[in-house]
């Protein structure tokens, strides 16, 4: 059920920030889930629980006793970067960095040192990765994901729930969900994700949910060029009326200087062939389409 590149071995997971208000109530919804959540940290509450999972004072002390192997990180952004060094230099991977707000020189310190130890980050300012029937680590709303052949690699967390839940009500689960996150700077991008999808035999079709601002949509399109990507894609681009050099949304929502414009978005991925919706509300019928499902 894994997905090598994405999630490479069984998840034991560990949440960092476990004790305060978001890491607890997502801490109940993955275990609900079927989550392997092992051991929480936050320093000064070791020797706690929460719903029933341990809490550590440091990651060091939680791989210890625990045997975590993957990260989720609910830590305030001034404090992101610390959790996160420690849960990487403890080698556990993925670490999902839900925070928001973190500045773009400790995300890049962040996926630096990820880099060089060979982790990968999902986020920052993401809903996490599912692949329904197996595992969460995330935020995303339960009742939204079922198993399924169809992935969904997105910048945005309310998309891919309304996608998710339109593409159910039309019969089609997801293999794996994958949200990269809204940041300028962000540790998984949609052609990482791709890479894992290439050679999938459990994915029959991928959902890129892009919006305006930076070019990994257009890295994408040109990684399904060069590769021979053979899956149907289809994708959607968010703020196609967004006014240029206005921030909309997330922190990489924004077009400067004519770039990162959703029609330039739109033409590389229609430039390599893939289906093109222009509402949320087409990609589950273009999906199903796409797929022969009526």
């Amino acid at each position: 059920m894994i997905l090598p590149g994405i999630i490479d071995r069984e998840v034991r997971l560990l949440v960092q920030g476990i004790t305060g208000r978001q890491g607890r109530f997502h801490t109940e919804q993955m275990l609900r889930y079927g989550t392997k959540v092992v051991a929480g940290v936050t320093p000064g509450k070791g020797g706690q629980e929460v719903h029933g999972v341990p809490v550590y004072d440091t990651v060091e002390e939680a791989v210890r006793e625990a045997d975590p192997t993957a990260s989720i990180i609910f830590v305030p952004a001034p404090f992101a970067l610390d959790a996160a060094a420690e849960a990487i230099l403890n080698g556990l991977s993925p670490v999902v960095v839900i925070t928001e707000g973190i500045p773009a020189l400790d995300t890049l310190r962040m996926v630096s040192m990820a880099s060089r130890r060979g982790v990968r980050i999902i986020g920052p300012n993401t809903p996490g990765v599912i692949i329904p029937g197996y595992t969460k680590i995330g935020i995303m709303p339960n009742q939204y994901f079922s198993e399924g052949r169809v992935a969904i690699v997105s910048r945005s967390g309310t998309l891919t729930y309304e996608i998710s839940k339109q593409l159910l009500d039309r019969g089609l689960g997801q293999r794996i969900v994958v949200g990269v996150g809204g940041d300028y700077v962000i540790g998984t991008s949609f052609v990482d994700v791709l890479k894992a999808l290439k050679d999938d035999e459990r994915t029959d079709a991928v959902v890129i949910i892009g919006e305006i601002g930076g070019d990994d949509e257009e890295r994408a399109a040109r990684y399904i060029r060069e590769s021979g990507f053979d899956k149907p894609v289809v994708a959607y681009i968010a703020g196609r009326t967004a006014p240029e050099g206005k921030r909309m949304g997330h922190a990489g929502a924004i077009v400067s200087e004519g770039s990162g414009t959703a029609e330039s978005k739109i033409q590389s991925f229609k430039d390599v062939g893939a289906y093109i919706a222009y509402r949320p509300s087409e990609v589950a019928q273009i999906v199903a389409e796409v797929l022969g499902v009526e």
